[in-house]
């Protein structure tokens, strides 16, 4: 019997006998939640993960000390509203229609918010209230970004954090429930500490850094100018530190540190060049800790699985007990969090989309234990990254440096510019600064990445399946560049950063085909060939077929599983009452929203 049975057990059996109330028993069956973000904060940048600035995070290490740790896990995307939709959506932003900021309002599918509700929690959230679902506002219990009398609080006061924290949890006593609390801590986002206009920063860190102390991460260069960037960004590591600290001690003092999940991470890499807005190593490795009572082992860390941030809604649906979704592209790991194994854990997917101002740089990569393999369909050698990274004193000093550093030249050319496709070892070159593509030694890693990358754009549905096909093909790809950018142009015109469908229109790929000539209609039945060809590096793909009358209503509909090359024959039988023109629609893909080919046609 494992830890959180017995308990559960116990609880039951002290309630049945008078002892406990309602909700310490709803607490002992399924823990409170507490979610805890940081903003803009590579994993290096915390002690429990590395960070060779000794003593930086002091109450993230304490939260180590006591939670389980995961050294390979990933957030999905580089910037900030479309990573956090993953995490509490549980798909990917082709899927769940935040691909950047704009809101989706009114979305397919239900997020954390609304399943915890379902599920009898009291949920409240702090700051990036309209980064962490669809459209904004949306149905929180409660929102925390003002103090009691209705003042705004300073998203850079890391003391608020655990006053709203505390504020959340008696308000869900109050009405009985258990919670479940999104902290989102505004901490190292820009601007850094002391990066303000008139006057001193009056949210000073416990502890300030200088640039002569403060490491430089390999993917940028060692500039006096960039250190001391770096140390108003490790000071602002600090105070997102201090606002953790905060938070954890009014659990404590609420007196509901033993029956509380706690889920902490970070939304993407630190907000300079190489790191957000981008799919490298740093730009979405994440310090990804959960700290279960009774469920996870203290100070235990997991070295074999790779988890990503499209797995945090179904890990804490199970935790839980609520039932899951249809249609996530994520799973619990929850079986991890028990200290057993899962298979096919040995790759993640990543991708990007859009910047804040609308501009479409998309790239999609996979990233496994060693390699990382990236796609940039945008790359052309014209069009420029656009990117919030390149107004940062890093960027603007690297510019400087190029004029008379060849090496640093380069990096900015990278910077601007990259290449269609990149490929590193990732566990000898973190930094992912040689880039091996070409490199005939890793021709076969290079295929086998692709090949794996292009089943799960497939099993995803994942519109830039096309662009990777055509990867060799320039004038195609600068076609495809001018589409998506229009329809980027297109929604801000009309909507400014207005609503997208939550399902977009996908292009539809050449997988089936219906020749209406071949379509051989008797007195009682229709019999339809539809010949299709799966793209390689896939198993098996879903095919539908519906028959429907003149008025375009459903008479039946079949379900098929193609694998490789051939002709799938439907074979409907036609009700006596049905005369005239008859339609056959067909799709591919799980359902019809995530369809990766749609064909119609009318039979004589």
């Amino acid at each position: 019997m494992s830890k959180f049975v017995a308990l559960t057990l116990f609880a039951w059996v002290i309630y049945t006998n008078g002892g406990l109330q309602d909700r310490q028993v709803l607490h002992a069956a399924a823990p409170n939640i507490l979610i805890v973000t940081i903003d803009d904060m590579s994993c290096d940048s915390v002690g429990a993960f590395g960070s060779k600035l000794v003593g930086i995070t002091p109450n993230m290490d304490q939260l180590a000390k006591t939670a389980m740790r995961f050294k390979f896990a990933h957030v999905q995307v580089g910037n900030c509203m479309p990573s956090r939709n993953v995490m509490w959506s549980g798909r990917y932003p082709h899927n769940n229609g935040v691909e950047g900021f704009y809101q989706v309002k009114s979305p397919s599918y239900p997020v954390l918010c609304d399943l915890a509700q379902q599920s009898g929690y009291y949920t409240a959230i702090r700051h990036k209230v309209n980064h962490s679902t669809p459209n904004s506002p949306y149905g929180w219990d409660l929102v925390l970004d003002t103090d009691a009398a209705g003042q705004p609080l300073h998203v850079k006061d890391a003391a608020s954090y655990g006053v709203c924290a505390k504020r959340a949890i008696q308000a869900a006593e109050h009405a009985g429930k258990p919670f479940c609390v999104l902290i989102n801590v505004a901490d190292p986002h820009k601007p850094f500490y002391s990066e303000v206009k008139n006057g001193s920063d009056p949210y000073v860190p416990s502890r300030i850094y200088s640039g002569d102390e403060v490491p430089v991460p390999g993917f940028l260069p060692d500039d006096p100018i960039i250190r001391d960037e770096l140390a108003r960004y490790y000071s602002s590591v600090r105070r997102a530190d201090d606002a953790v600290g905060s938070v954890l001690g009014a659990l404590e003092e609420t007196g509901h540190h033993d029956d509380t999940l706690i889920l902490f991470c970070a939304d993407h890499g630190m907000p300079l060049p190489f790191a957000k807005t981008q799919v490298y190593h740093h730009s979405t490795h994440t310090p990804l800790m959960v700290r279960w009572p009774g469920i996870t082992t203290a100070g235990t860390e997991d070295t074999q699985h790779m988890v990503s941030a499209v797995d945090f809604l179904p890990t804490l649906l199970d935790a839980i007990g609520c039932p899951k979704p249809e249609g996530l592209d994520g799973r619990s790991f929850v079986s991890l969090l028990r200290g057993e194994t899962q298979s096919d854990r040995d790759f993640v997917l990543k991708e990007y989309n859009e910047n804040s101002g609308g501009k479409r740089n998309p790239m999609r990569a996979i990233e496994t234990h060693q390699y990382l393999y990236i796609f940039n369909p945008w790359s052309d050698g014209q069009l420029k990254m656009a990117t919030a990274t390149n107004g940062t004193d890093t960027y603007r000093r690297m510019k400087e440096l190029a004029a008379t550093d060849t090496a640093i030249a380069k990096r900015v050319d990278i910077a601007d510019f990259r290449t269609i496709e990149e490929l590193y070892d990732v566990q000898a070159d973190p930094d992912c600064l040689n880039n091996l593509l070409g490199d005939q030694r890793f021709d076969e890693v290079a295929n086998r990445l692709r090949n794996q990358l292009m089943e799960q754009m497939l099993k995803t549905a994942d519109p830039l399946a096309d662009a990777l096909q055509h990867r060799h093909d320039r004038v195609w790809l600068s076609d495809f560049m001018s589409r998506v950018q229009a329809e980027a142009d297109s929604r801000r015109a009309s909507k400014g950063k207005g609503q997208r469908d939550a399902n977009p229109r996908r292009k539809n790929q050449s997988i089936i085909s219906l020749d209406v000539s071949a379509i051989d209609r008797s007195s009682d039945a229709v019999v339809i060939p539809i010949q299709y060809a799966i793209p390689s590096g896939v198993d098996t793909l879903k095919l539908t077929v519906t028959l429907k009358d003149a008025k375009n209503k459903r008479i039946e509909r079949q379900e098929y599983t193609i694998r490789g090359n051939g002709t799938q024959i439907a074979t409907f039988s036609t009700p006596a009452s049905v005369s005239g023109k008859l339609g056959v629609a067909a799709f591919v893909g799980p359902d019809f929203q995530s369809n990766l080919q749609y064909v119609q046609a009318v039979v004589p």
